[in-house]
């Protein structure tokens, strides 16, 4: 009889045991992102904190990656063996892709509660909704026409930021004469695409942009302007040191910050290794409009979406998307990740100069109606023609190709991309 009561009461403690397993899993969120370097880790930790607040405990699923290509992958891997995590970074047309496929968390509610629609600016929202519905919340806006510079070489040289294309080659050649790298780059598909979002836009403005890269029309793709963005970046191609093949974006960044470079094309998320290196703007590094795109303003966004995992765990990832839209956590969050606030209500206290002129720049941009998604970070068109002009940009930055030919090549693979 003793040794049965033991049995009921050890029985009992293991049954209460796992319900407390149970109830400790329900109270914490999986959060899937790319996001591994120092100053996106930093920035991380503000969302961190502001759900740990909220009573929730954040698991933490980061895949190394910069441009989220892997992580992307080892999503649908788990979304395949119906293991999704609670929510995940996503870009561009994702989160539609994922919307229609019935695998998202509807947060409509979260976002009347929040006035989600009057706080968020319209080319932003067309990322979270799938047929009007919320499925997914924004963290923040980054622009991709940005250069950094490392000021202490452009005092040296006695050079100021480049106006036009022709001033920066010019630079460029005063930079390498004095012994420095003119261009730190990243030999992957995703940086040179990046770059190659500057040199369409500076080669034909943003009515060009949005006619060759969102609407994909032929007549654009195929255009002498479109041979004037190819010219750039084989001129940008002159510009990189011989060891940039798979450099990953953050170490080119280095390299600005350490003075072996003077430049590096990348969107503002580079201002957040500046800023976890202890360096200000100003002070240490310049912040500037790739030359021809001043007062442009090509927009990413990540967002978070969540999805369908029970309704155990709704709750959480309710939580999860209000922490995400928490006035604090995007001026916080911001600040650090180098990008700006995706809530236009944040006032730009806090942020540093090149913060400010980036919350100006995309605010202007709204007005004239000149706030264009990136190509390079799949706001601009459908994955598979993404996917396409990648390789056709690669192709042509790491060969001999001519401008001519690559630009019947990028007409020919949008078309069969559709």
């Amino acid at each position: 009889m003793f040794k049965k009561r033991i049995v009921v009461i050890a029985a009992a403690l293991l049954a209460c045991q796992a319900l407390s397993a149970v109830a400790a899993d329900t109270k914490q969120v999986e959060v899937m992102h790319w996001w591994t370097s120092g100053g996106e880790a930093k920035a991380l930790s503000v969302l961190k904190d502001q759900l740990k607040q909220e009573g929730y405990a954040w698991k933490d699923s980061p895949i190394a990656g910069g441009g989220g290509e892997a992580a992307r992958t080892v999503l649908r891997a788990r979304v395949a063996s119906n293991n999704p995590p609670d929510a995940m970074q996503m870009l561009g047309f994702s989160v539609q892709d994922y919307a229609q496929q019935g695998l998202l968390l509807n947060l409509d509610n979260v976002a009347a509660k929040g006035g989600w629609a009057t706080l968020i600016p319209a080319p932003i929202q067309r990322f979270s909704k799938d047929d009007g519905h919320w499925y997914a919340v924004p963290i923040d806006v980054h622009s991709t026409n940005w250069i950094w510079a490392n000021k202490k070489i452009f005092d040296e040289l006695k050079l100021t930021p480049p106006q036009t294309f022709d001033e920066l080659v010019a630079d460029a050649d005063k930079i390498r004469k004095a012994g420095y790298i003119p261009l730190a780059h990243g030999g992957q598909p995703w940086q040179e695409a990046t770059i190659f979002d500057s040199a369409v836009m500076s080669a034909g403005g943003p009515k060009f942009y949005t006619d060759a890269m969102v609407n994909l029309d032929p007549k654009a793709l195929g255009s002498k302007t479109m041979e004037k963005a190819f010219d750039q970046m084989r001129a940008l191609r002159g510009m990189v040191d011989p060891n940039f093949s798979g450099r990953d974006w953050n170490l080119a960044t280095s390299m600005v910050i350490n003075g072996k470079a003077a430049m590096q094309i990348m969107g503002d998320w580079a201002k957040g290794e500046f800023a976890n290196a202890g360096k200000k703007p100003g002070v240490d590094y310049l912040c500037m409009r790739y030359p021809g795109t001043q007062g442009d303003f090509i927009f990413v966004t990540d967002q978070f979406a969540t999805f369908k995992a029970g309704d155990d765990r709704q709750a959480g990832e309710y939580a999860f998307a209000q922490a995400v839209m928490d006035k604090n956590v995007q001026a916080k969050f911001n600040q650090v990740k180098g990008s700006i606030p995706a809530r236009l209500d944040v006032p730009s206290d806090g942020f540093d100069e090149c913060g400010v002129k980036s919350m100006s720049d995309m605010r202007a941009a709204l007005k004239s109606g000149t706030m264009v998604g990136s190509f390079a970070h799949g706001q601009a068109m459908p994955e598979a023609s993404k996917t396409a002009v990648y390789d056709v940009v690669t192709h042509f930055f790491n060969s001999n190709q001519s401008s001519a030919d690559a630009v019947k090549q990028l007409v020919t693979a949008v078309e069969n991309s559709k």
